[in-house]
């Protein structure tokens, strides 16, 4: 008979997001192999990379170990090959992890699983007493409470198959998840600058599939903690978007509405009377353009249009410019394509909206990242793609971010979002700079 395990799917999602496409095999639960860690031994040694998940009251928490002894009574565990973990009931299920930063050892005898190093004990489980004791630090970074009133317990451990074997892979990918988190939280924290505004909107535009409708979606997505595909997106050589449309972010499904909006527009055209009409830009700064208003290439927005907005407040006009490129085809910017941008900005900076330059499609997000996770590689900025919108723009190099989207794939990855979020707090600098200069004058 087959043994099931009490993880659930979305639970196993997200190993999957941190570790990689991984699958989990069940190899011991304790409810059906016996409350006894030397059981618990000999069923998971040698097994390569294992999880050990503990349910205990409400709540789900563990290790993953990258390598595990043959020995029956210890094993040695090295630092940042290993990490806890929690997994927190949302509406997705949002993973905490720890890295560990010493050696520590793994001990069983007949009732207890013992996890500690050489100054610290980390966790005892307890089979007899159904009594776990974790450390209170360890306890309050996962935010797990074990309430010793409660005595329902069950202990499931898994091999994972597929990880990645890098040197340094598990360490990487887990610092990688706390700074996303980090990220998150100062994205979420986000206020308008004097409060001038509840919600800033920022205004995606670039050429014709460069990727502003899937940097909405990948935003989106981030904040959902699945892959969504709200804004169509396409390959046409003409625009997919031919609406205008200001999208607010929720945070989770029926979460609240984040302090921004992205204003996505028609894809520009390097030929007249094809793509987004340059003389609706000045309208979209202002704020007089609503949402769902149909583009006419060849006809911009005039007063006398019957949803023309008349008199907008500061709520509704662009308070960021951010001009979206491929990073591949930044190189082969044609000479008219060009100078319909400097066109296009000469506008903006007569509102004196904020600008930035988002480059989308990078290949490899570890090219981009310096290890800290924090700045982008010195060799990554000095490629010429960058050099080239610095050039035609003036954008300072601080400004210029790079991303890459959502645009295909099954699963989120925490380096896509590092980029991704890392783009939105510069956008959000660049806003309260506006804000600022705004309330001086």
């Amino acid at each position: 008979m087959a043994v099931t395990t009490t993880l659930t799917w979305n639970g196993e999602r997200s190993f999957q997001k941190l570790l990689g496409n991984v699958s989990l095999r069940l190899l011991y639960k304790s409810s059906v192999h016996g409350e006894n860690t030397v059981e618990m031994q000999n069923r998971c040694c040698c097994q390569g990379p294992i999880v050990t998940v503990i349910y205990h009251s409400n709540n789900i928490f563990g290790i993953f170990m990258r390598g595990h002894s043959s020995e029956k009574s210890k094993s040695f565990i090295e630092p940042n090959d290993s990490f806890f973990f929690s997994l927190q009931k949302n509406e997705t299920v949002e993973m905490k992890t720890v890295v560990l930063n010493s050696t520590v050892t793994i001990s069983y005898n007949t009732s207890e699983f013992n996890i500690s190093s050489y100054d610290k004990q980390y966790l005892v489980l307890n089979f007899s007493t159904k009594c776990i004791c974790i450390a209170r630090d360890l306890e309050q970074e996962l935010r797990v409470k074990c309430n010793p009133m409660f005595s329902s317990l069950e202990c499931e451990v898994f091999r994972v198959e597929g990880i990645k074997d890098e040197a340094g892979y598990i360490n990487r990918i887990t610092r990688a998840t706390q700074h996303r988190n980090r990220l998150l939280a100062d994205v979420r924290a986000y206020s308008p600058y004097a409060d001038l505004v509840s919600e800033i909107r920022i205004l995606l535009l670039g050429p014709v599939g460069s990727g502003k409708s899937s940097f909405f979606n990948s935003v989106k997505s981030i904040f959902q903690g699945h892959l969504t595909r709200q804004a169509i997106v396409g390959s046409d050589v003409t625009s997919i978007t031919e609406q205008y449309r200001i999208y607010s972010i929720k945070d989770g499904k029926n979460g609240q509405s984040l302090p921004f909006m992205l204003c996505d527009s028609m894809g520009l055209d390097e030929e007249e009377g094809v793509g987004l009409c340059v003389d609706d830009i000045p309208h979209i700064l202002k704020g007089c353009v609503p949402d769902r208003y149909e583009f006419s290439p060849q006809k911009p927005i005039t007063p006398k249009h019957p949803t023309f907005i008349t008199s907008p407040s500061l709520k509704d006009r662009i308070h960021c410019v951010a001009y979206v490129f491929d990073i591949n085809s930044m190189d082969n910017l044609s000479p008219k394509m060009m100078a319909k941008l400097k066109q296009i900005q000469k506008e903006v900076i007569n509102c004196g909206v904020a600008q930035v330059a988002l480059l989308t499609k990078v290949n490899n997000c570890n090219e981009v990242l310096q290890d800290n996770f924090l700045n982008m590689n010195k060799a990554m900025i000095s490629q010429s793609q960058i050099q080239n919108v610095n050039k035609i723009l003036g954008i300072p190099l601080s400004r210029i971010l790079v991303v890459e989207n959502y645009a295909s794939g099954r699963e989120m990855d925490p380096l896509k979002d590092i980029l991704i979020l890392s783009a939105l707090k510069q956008m959000f600098r660049a806003v309260d700079d506006f804000l600022e200069d705004l309330l001086l004058e």
